[in-house]
């Protein structure tokens, strides 16, 4: 009898381990990722205004990281090549006004006036957003690509590999993904560490 417990357990424990290794290794699928946020026009913003959009890059950066203030142009870059294609930029601020005053919806409004954004600077204010994508530092960009009515997570983590000197990057992962799934293909590089400011997340009692 206890050999049969054993037994049983045994191949419970390799069926979730499977179970388990298998989850981390599916792509994120979700029509959930979708948003409904205010842009510094005025205006709402979701993916589902872009029904003609094969995917997507998000993101989340903010006004008082210094990380994130060396990326604007290469944004409006990205935004320029892509958005043509059918794969527009997106930007979201998801960090905590209370502590950074600097990432007021105002100052967002100001920040990108004067760099001239070609993209929606769209503000999460109740952090929901950066969440549901799991964004931890800013910047921190996600590929999401349109697959049969849902969005899928493609690619996330750094939007190159040199913050300081942008002509001196070797490797622009987000680039590389977007031209993979224009193409049909593969994404070789799905995931790097972002690195930046981290996003603090309010506890929900605050």
């Amino acid at each position: 009898m206890n050999q049969f417990r054993l037994r049983s357990f045994r191949l419970f424990f390799l069926a979730f381990a499977a179970a388990c290794l298998l989850s981390f290794s599916v792509e994120k699928t979700t029509s959930a990722l979708d948003f409904h946020l205010l842009n510094v026009n005025g205006k709402m913003v979701s993916l589902k205004d872009y029904p003609s959009a094969r995917g997507f890059i998000v993101v989340f950066t903010c006004n008082h990281c210094p990380f994130a203030k060396l990326y604007p142009e290469r944004m409006n870059q990205l935004n320029n090549r892509y958005k043509p294609l059918g794969v527009p930029l997106i930007a979201i601020s998801s960090t905590d006004t209370i502590v950074y005053e600097e990432d007021g919806f105002k100052n967002m409004v100001a920040k990108a006036t004067a760099e001239k954004f070609n993209f929606p600077y769209l503000m999460d204010g109740a952090q929901t957003v950066a969440k549901k994508f799991g964004a931890q530092k800013t910047p921190h960009a996600f590929v999401v690509w349109k697959i049969k009515g849902d969005f899928v997570v493609k690619y996330n983590g750094a939007i190159d590999d040199n913050g300081a000197e942008p002509e001196k990057a070797k490797i622009h992962y987000v680039a590389n993904a977007v031209d993979a799934l224009l193409k049909g293909k593969e994404v070789e590089i799905k995931e790097t560490k972002s690195l930046g400011c981290q996003i603090h997340y309010r506890k929900q009692n605050q």
